[in-house]
């Protein structure tokens, strides 16, 4: 990150200093000296952290539902919602968007007292039932960064096992106990390929729109 007078600057974006109008690409087009000789300095940028999920950096937001307290822990007759009851709010709108393009159907079935098709039957049975699951899963979540993974880790991971370190000699490697040292490597198959597994600590998928 770039700063002047200690205010941010964005590259592609004109901006003034001593009274002169630098261009939107001057940033771009200066060299370091230069940018040094009018005072631009560059600083490390704040660290980054998922919103949704926590105040700043290594600090979580409140994952389960509490009574409200005052400084002095006296309860003040409301709950403070944790994420768990947020996500699993989300899960029922998401199902409903889901659902609601074929609402109709169930509407014209009940007025003209016809069938709706087992098709649509069986797709929006599926989506209630995923949203049951997806909010199960997040109710048994264990901690903020498990309900993050849950709702937007990667769909497949590389495949680990756990094995004995070795040396340079390709020795195992004990400790000063004599216990084996382990660590963790990519499970590779009998070509040597890393291998991608489903991830476990995803949620249920959401059934595909017909």
């Amino acid at each position: 990150m770039l700063k002047l007078d200690n205010k941010p600057l964005s590259y592609d974006r004109a901006f003034t200093h001593a009274g002169i109008q630098y261009p939107a690409n001057w940033l771009r087009l200066a060299s370091l000296e230069e940018k040094t000789a009018i005072g631009i300095t560059e600083v490390a940028n704040d660290p980054w952290y998922d919103q949704r999920f926590y105040w700043g950096v290594d600090n979580p937001k409140q994952l389960n539902d509490k009574p409200a307290v005052d400084e002095d822990g006296k309860e003040l007759g409301f709950t403070q919602t944790g994420l768990k009851t947020q996500w699993s709010a989300t899960q029922g709108d998401i199902a409903a968007s889901l659902l609601a393009p074929s609402d109709w159907r169930v509407i014209k079935a009940k007025e003209t007292g016809t069938n709706i098709p087992s098709t649509w039957k069986t797709y929006r049975a599926a989506v209630r039932t995923a949203c049951n699951t997806r909010q199960t899963e997040i109710g048994n979540a264990a901690d903020v960064p498990a309900l993050k993974e849950l709702l937007f880790g990667e769909a497949t991971v590389i495949k680990t096992k756990e094995q004995q370190k070795t040396d340079a000699d390709g020795n195992g490697v004990v400790d000063s106990d004599g216990n084996a040292v382990m660590e963790t490597v990519n499970d590779l198959d009998s070509d040597g390929n890393i291998q991608n597994i489903a991830n476990p600590a995803i949620a249920t998928a959401w059934p595909t729109p017909i």
